[in-house]
Order: structure tokens, then sequence, then C-alpha cells
């Protein structure tokens, strides 16, 4: 029967050395036993030395995606990953409100995970009150929810109260992810807050590695394949929790800086 499989889509860039974007989406995709589709917004040159030239798409060509997809597969869950701009923020809108691509994991890549911003003011504003509404399920690291929730976080109160900040926007299911930069700390914890109001914390032993790269798109990716299988959204997240862990725990050596987590690690 046709469109049995699940199926589920990235909306993202692709990232020329596979280390993360629409690359890491696509593996977590693979690993996870779903097919993955994918909306390219852009192409960036780069390898584990950093990104060296960008380019975004026309909305005129992402548009075509978009249809095309819409046109012949039947797509059970979706992400967004880095959206360049406010003009490809609200392209991506316009598409998503027009066709029935599921529940929408939103990995809002606003800032990195050691604090520098990515996306220019404008463009966060878009973000944050065109996109963020629309999230079944939202993944910002410990900087981009200060960003988004207007506040500095210094505690575990700190950082349940910006979850629900980020709640109040729309967002209908919020994981924050704790800092995971400082070599000293002993453990990464995460605070969950589901929509039903229930709220928990996932915590896991630090990995020092600078095999890190495409964690956040890796989880965000792993939510949605496994909302596209039937999970609620609590085992989703506990899941993802635990695929990029040990992804991250088991290293593979790619590149000679910073290079990418080992997708294939986690076997359950």
């Amino acid at each position: 029967m046709a469109n049995e499989f699940p199926q589920v889509m990235t909306i993202a860039g692709s990232d020329s050395d596979g280390s993360a974007g629409m690359q890491a989406d696509l593996y977590t995709f693979f690993a996870r036993k779903v097919h993955g589709a994918a909306v390219m917004t852009a192409a960036v040159a780069g390898n584990s030395y950093g990104i060296h030239a960008s380019i975004a798409l026309p909305t005129d060509f992402i548009d075509q995606e978009f249809a095309d997809l819409a046109d012949d597969y039947k797509i059970l869950a979706a992400k967004t990953g880095m959206l360049a701009d406010s003009t490809l923020i609200k392209n991506v809108v316009k598409n998503y409100k027009k066709y029935d691509f599921g529940p929408l994991v939103v990995d809002p890549v606003i800032m990195t995970k050691h604090g520098a911003q990515l996306l220019e003011e404008s463009a966060f504003a878009t973000l944050r009150k065109e996109l963020v509404p629309l999230a079944t399920v939202i993944t910002p690291n410990f900087f981009e929810a200060e960003k988004l929730a207007e506040m500095k976080i210094t505690s575990d109160a700190d950082m349940e109260a910006a979850a629900r900040k980020i709640k109040a926007m729309g967002a209908r299911n919020v994981v924050v992810k704790g800092q995971h930069h400082d070599s000293t700390q002993a453990e990464v914890r995460d605070f969950v807050l589901l929509e039903s109001g229930k709220s928990f914390w996932l915590t896991e032993t630090y990995i020092d590695t600078d095999r890190v790269n495409g964690t956040g798109d890796s989880l965000s990716a792993c939510i949605t394949a496994e909302i596209a299988k039937g999970s609620d959204i609590e085992s989703a997240i506990r899941t993802a929790k635990k695929f990029v862990h040990v992804a991250i725990a088991n290293e593979i050596q790619v590149g000679h800086k910073f290079g990418p987590i080992n997708h294939w690690a986690y076997q359950n």
C-alpha cells in the first residue's frame, strides 16, 4: 500500500561536511527507521574547522519543494532547523499552514551552545512571533531559552520559569536543554514541560568531547521520528535524550577539529 511506511520531513540547510543540519537529521531518521524527506532552505560550505560560505535558496524553489512533497508523500511529522532570515521563516510558516505535515518539532537555531547569536534580531522576532506558536515540541538550548524567555537562567527554578514563558508563547511542549560546555560539570540536565502541565528533568553524565556537532539537530530529529512512529510526546523526548547521549558517548573520528556524533551507536 502506498505511503504505509512512516515518513518524516526536515526543513533545514544542507551542511557539506555532513555533521549537522539536514544531514544530521537524515542520519537520525535513518537510524530511527523512518523515511526522511527534506525541504532544503540553504546550503553551507564548511568542514570540521568551520563554515566558510553559505547561500539561501530562492523562496519559489522552496515553495515547489513543499508542494511536491505534499502532492506525493504522507508526512506524519516534521521539524525545522536553522532558518536564515525573516523572509525564509515566513515562507516556511506559510507553507506549513498550507499543507498537512503533522506535528512540528521546532529546533530554534538562534544561538550556539557556547552563546554566540546566529540570527539577526529581526529574524529572531519573526521566529518568536510566527514559528514558535506552531511548535508541537520546541527544543531550545540553554542560551536560546534565555533569549526566548528574555531572562537569565542561573538556577533550576529559572530554567523551569523560562520553559513556562516559552510555553506561553504557544509552543505546546518545551524541552530546555541544559548547559553542556563546561568540562568541570558532572552531568547534563534538561528540563521538560509538557502540554498537560507535567514536568520532569532528564539527566545524563557529561561527556567531555569535541565530537558534538549536530546534537541539537539530532535530538529534535529523533523526537520527530518517534512521533511519526506513534510514540507519545513524553516517550519521544525520553528516547531522543538517550539516543543523543549514546551518540556522544561513543565517538567516531571524522575530521580534524569539531566532529559529528555517532548516529549508529544507539541500537534500541
